[in-house]
């Protein structure tokens, strides 16, 4: 016969499985937090920007070199090599620069941006060097190189041609 619960002997606490689960429960609780706390020391966040007021102050001025662009009648057929190394932009438009700069801007990390410089080898054809990280999109800054007219647009790296256009903001 089995005997009765009250007669055996008391376990201490520390072989019972239920004190352990209860603990464990706060305990993984802290280590989440030095966790959390650990990543937020080491990745700094590149979204914030110190001077939001003074880009805020800029956006006008940035308006101002879109309708420029648009007034023009700029047209960007912006064509890649398959290595991603060389590109070549065929613009449209009044008044051609001689140099355009394309600004290749990683939507979340800001350190892997880059900046192609193209010289023009043609009347409206230009030929720059690139070393664009890997990424899924790309947003594209392309202007002149005094910087007085912009067009952006997007870019994804599956595609090896791709078209920007002012907008008529």
């Amino acid at each position: 016969m089995t005997e009765p619960l009250l007669q055996r002997p008391p376990v201490p606490w520390y072989r019972e499985p239920w004190p352990w689960f209860l603990i464990a429960l706060p305990g993984s609780v802290v280590i989440a937090s030095f966790v959390t706390l650990y990543l937020a020391v080491t990745h700094a966040d590149a979204l914030v920007v110190d001077n939001y007021y003074q880009q805020g102050l800029a956006i006008n001025r940035t308006l101002a070199h879109d309708r420029l662009a648009l007034q023009r009648g700029y047209r960007a057929d912006v064509m890649l090599n398959q290595e991603r190394t060389l590109l070549r932009v065929k613009l449209t438009g009044a008044e051609l620069p001689p140099a355009l700069r394309l600004r290749f801007i990683h939507p979340t990390k800001g350190g892997l941006d880059e900046l192609v410089v193209a010289r023009e080898i043609q009347p409206g054809l230009y030929e720059g060097r690139m070393q664009v990280a890997t990424a899924i999109r790309w947003d594209i800054d392309l202007e002149d190189a005094a910087r007085t007219w912009r067009i952006t647009g997007d870019w994804y790296p599956r595609d090896d041609h791709f078209v920007l256009e002012p907008s008529g903001k």
